[in-house]
């Protein structure tokens, strides 16, 4: 048998499981095997030794089939899982949406793609909603595949904008998180990703998150040397970083420090935009406006990859006098604009910001109340809306208490390598059924972590 027909047959027999809404107990068992065989083989086999999902001896690994509901998914093995991770803030208006679905097929029964020559209708569209949704002078969008890729962009506009001036300086936080592409990881504080490809872009100054002094003695610095900065870019409330959440007045001093130095303000709110914080957008909830917003996540309605850099018509138009200057060949493609559209119309028809401020609410007092007596695991549980985090004392019990979680069926945050803090990120439309299981089973998990295991 030739190479090309065992591909052949090989693809076919994995194009006919997924045509299958269900799979026999020897197809779930296939799956598996292949599925870690491929990881370990040809994708990358560190990720084994970081899956809550996966022994040590790999005799079991759990591997995700089909959604469940808005808010659930299931295994090949038929397992539900309460789904608190969310694809790490992808899943804003549940898993498959009928609305966003639906509108993402009906693009497709019409065009897939665009031809990149003709003006494509729905980008244009969406770019409007934008306009009127975002706050401010907000007025122009640029689309691509991923947060990364609207940070990309929203350094780029930082720097052209400024060229006529010289300024290339760029100012991040501490514990931020922007992405991993080399611009985005220039941004990003984690030295973890940082260091196996330095140096990166030049530029880039990290300052103590939500501390304003600081801030300002480096703005001040870098003007007194000639550095002078460009932008400043940071999340409102940080995620990757733990769910930091800075004091009330802060971004607005940062707001006044940009305008006082002339810098742009850059904010990622990649996951925390789309309702997620209990508002549209979080900065709303600081009544300040960026010169440029980054979207991603949730933006393409848990359906298709789809991100947005926003900015204001003094800034883009920087782009105006060759729009070829910064392009991409998928961005704004025809069905992730037709799920952004939806993602948005759902958003506001179900008033899913709102309800993630009321649940998430809810979800934070049953927390703190399920982490009485175990003080001496959890420092502190906080959160914004639907961005909960539980700060552990070290991240051996993170991660203990992470595993527990998925071992009873809810799945959250937490890896081998960032497990001190673990975050909660369900859908928007999480029920409170859904949310008491996960507090009851919170408390349980941390009466058994630290107990000696004894055997049968």
């Amino acid at each position: 048998m030739s190479k090309y027909q065992q591909i052949h047959d090989y693809t076919s027999k994995v194009l006919d499981l997924i045509s299958q809404s269900d799979i026999t107990e020897e197809e779930a068992q296939w799956i598996t095997t292949e599925t870690v065989n491929g990881f370990r083989d040809h994708v990358n086999s560190g990720f084994l030794d970081y899956r809550k999902s996966v022994t040590k001896d790999m005799q079991y690994a759990s591997v995700e089939w089909k959604d469940s509901g808005p808010n659930c998914f299931v295994d090949v093995n038929g397992k539900e899982y309460i789904d608190c991770l969310g694809g790490f803030g992808i899943y804003n208006v549940g898993h498959r949406h009928p609305k966003v679905v639906q509108a993402v097929k009906n693009q497709m029964d019409r065009q897939a793609l665009h031809s990149q020559d003709l003006l494509d209708p729905l980008r244009a569209m969406l770019a409007k909603v934008l306009a009127d949704l975002t706050p401010g002078a907000l007025k122009y969008a640029y689309f691509g595949n991923s947060g990364t890729e609207s940070i990309e962009a929203a350094l780029k506009l930082a720097k052209i904008y400024h060229q006529k001036n010289g300024r290339n300086t760029f100012i991040a936080a501490t514990r931020a998180f922007h992405g991993k592409s080399l611009g985005s990881l220039s941004g990003t504080a984690k030295g973890e990703f940082r260091k196996p490809f330095l140096p990166l872009v030049h530029g880039f100054r990290h300052v103590p998150h939500n501390d304003i002094d600081m801030l300002y003695k480096t703005m001040h610095t870098c003007r007194m040397v000639g550095e002078d900065v460009a932008a400043v870019i940071m999340e409102p409330i940080q995620g990757e970083g733990g769910v930091i959440i800075p004091s009330d007045d802060y971004l607005s001093q940062v707001r006044q420090l940009c305008d006082d130095y002339g810098a742009l303000l850059i904010f990622d709110e990649v996951q925390t935009g789309m309702g997620r914080t209990g508002k549209m957008f979080c900065a709303d909830h600081y009544g300040v406006v960026p010169d440029i917003l980054c979207l991603g996540k949730a933006f393409g309605g848990g359906i298709m990859p789809a991100s947005a850099t926003v900015a204001t018509e003094e800034v883009f138009s920087s782009w105006f006098e060759n729009p070829f200057l910064h392009t991409t060949t998928f961005g704004g493609n025809p069905l992730a604009c037709a799920a952004a559209l939806a993602n948005i119309n759902v958003l506001i028809e179900e008033e899913l910001p709102a309800r993630a401020e009321s649940m998430g609410e809810y979800m934070l007092k049953g927390l703190q109340e399920a982490m009485k007596g175990h003080e001496d695991k959890v420092l502190e549980i906080r959160g914004k809306g639907l961005l909960i985090g539980i700060e552990f004392v070290n991240d051996e019990i993170g991660f203990e208490v992470s595993k527990g979680f998925f071992d009873n069926g809810v799945l959250v945050a937490g890896t081998l390598i960032n497990a001190k803090t673990i975050r909660i990120e369900p859908p928007l439309t999480i029920e409170k059924e859904q949310c008491d299981k996960v507090c009851h089973t919170f408390a349980r998990v941390l009466s058994e972590v630290g107990k000696p295991v004894t055997a049968n």
